[in-house]
């Protein structure tokens, strides 16, 4: 239960002084989200309890009814399976963490913070020249005129990131979710900036996790560093002298890139945008045919 504990920790010392604590609905479902995060811990499933903590980390107000709320669930949960409750599946868990997921953006919808090392806008007005080649996660080479005649959603990250790209991507289903069958008209592609680390493979479960439309692309350092450069992303390496070779963290840029069916840049969604704002100015751009200058 140390998560537990260093989440609670962090609401106590963040919590303003006379902070509003009344949103029955916000504290509803941060309740269920601490009940799922109990049945996470009690059934072994650690990626989905770290999941849970980013969750309630970035939505939850910093008060201590919060705090309590998810404390309070998470600690009824872990012992009715302790008392021998059959753990659920795979599948359902990740269904109860898409609903509770949903319920919290209704309730309690990010205030669009960035997470420390990482920023949220760097290109400049018409900056932004996008191409890239790279390859898919079966070793097909893949260039942004691959896709000529749909439009394109682009973020760089890389799939051991802790709080940015996970977030990024389930805006990204989102954003397909939203569109519906409109959503063929869409290219969403996730480029690894860490190719040193996320194979083919790792790639290929990463973005399958979240929506198998999503299409991950790897390169060598050269190529990755090239595509960066003309997308006016940044990103970094960052490592801790203490820590064993070969672990780091990457500092990056974080949003998303829109390109039209011409190819060319329409926008940047900065980090943490609403995928329903997103997914209407996207559909809006298709029913325009998609040919606005970048923003």
């Amino acid at each position: 239960m140390k998560l537990v504990a260093a989440v609670l920790l962090l609401f106590a010392l963040a919590m303003p002084a006379g902070a509003s604590e009344d949103n029955a609905a916000g504290l509803a479902a941060v309740h269920e989200l601490g009940r799922l995060n109990g049945i996470s811990l009690a059934c072994g499933q650690k990626d989905t309890a770290a999941w849970l903590r980013i969750l309630m980390i970035n939505h939850a107000p910093k008060t201590r009814t919060f705090g309590e709320a998810y404390e309070k669930g998470t600690q009824e949960a872990f012992i009715t399976h302790g008392r021998g409750t059959p753990c659920p599946t795979s599948a359902e868990l990740a269904v109860s963490l898409e609903a509770v997921t949903q319920r919290l953006k209704t309730t309690l919808p990010l205030p669009g913070q960035i997470p420390q090392g990482h920023s949220q806008v760097e290109s400049v007005q018409n900056a932004i020249v996008p191409r890239y080649l790279l390859q898919d996660p079966n070793g097909r080479a893949v260039t942004n005129e691959d896709f000529l005649g749909r439009f394109q959603l682009i973020t760089f990250g890389y799939t051991s990131c802790p709080d940015v790209c996970p977030t990024t991507l389930l805006e990204m289903k989102d954003v397909l979710k939203s569109l519906g069958d409109k959503a063929a008209q869409l290219q969403p592609i996730f480029i690894t900036v860490d190719p040193e680390r996320d194979s083919a493979q790792v790639l290929r479960e990463y973005t399958s996790a979240f929506d198998p439309r999503i299409l991950g692309l790897r390169g060598s350092e050269a190529l990755t560093r090239r595509a960066s450069v003309e997308f006016k992303v940044r990103y970094e390496k960052v490592r801790d002298p203490s820590a064993p070779t070969g672990s780091y963290t990457v500092d990056h840029s974080a949003g998303m890139i829109l390109l039209g069916p011409d190819g060319r840049a329409i926008l940047r969604f900065a980090y943490a945008t609403p995928a329903k704002q997103m997914a209407d100015r996207i559909e809006a751009l298709m029913q325009e045919g998609g040919l606005r200058p970048t923003r």
